[in-house]
């Protein structure tokens, strides 16, 4: 992380919080975990191509599924994420 890039704010009800990458730092972020303190920490994912994959790989199709169900599975591409709106394309 770069320190002096993030940011924090505080409100009455919520807080937000800014992350900026370390200039040598590539490539997107997959997750990342919150909590009071580190022993109560949650994780939540990033909105990209592999997450929405996986997450719908396993509330579609759990375990249990043959593999023609998990061939026939619809292709799901994420095409644009912004602060206001998602697009993703189903196939």
């Amino acid at each position: 992380l770069a320190s002096p890039e993030s940011s924090v704010s505080v409100a009455a009800h919520s807080a937000a919080i800014g992350l900026a990458k370390a200039p040598g730092s590539t490539g997107l972020w997959e997750k990342f975990c919150f909590g009071l303190d580190a022993s109560a920490l949650q994780e939540r994912l990033f909105v990209s191509e592999e997450n929405v994959d996986g997450f719908l790989g396993t509330v579609l199709c759990p375990s249990f599924c043959s593999q023609s169900a998990l061939e026939s599975q619809p292709l799901i591409e994420v095409l644009d994420v912004t602060e206001d709106r998602i697009q993703i394309r189903l196939k």
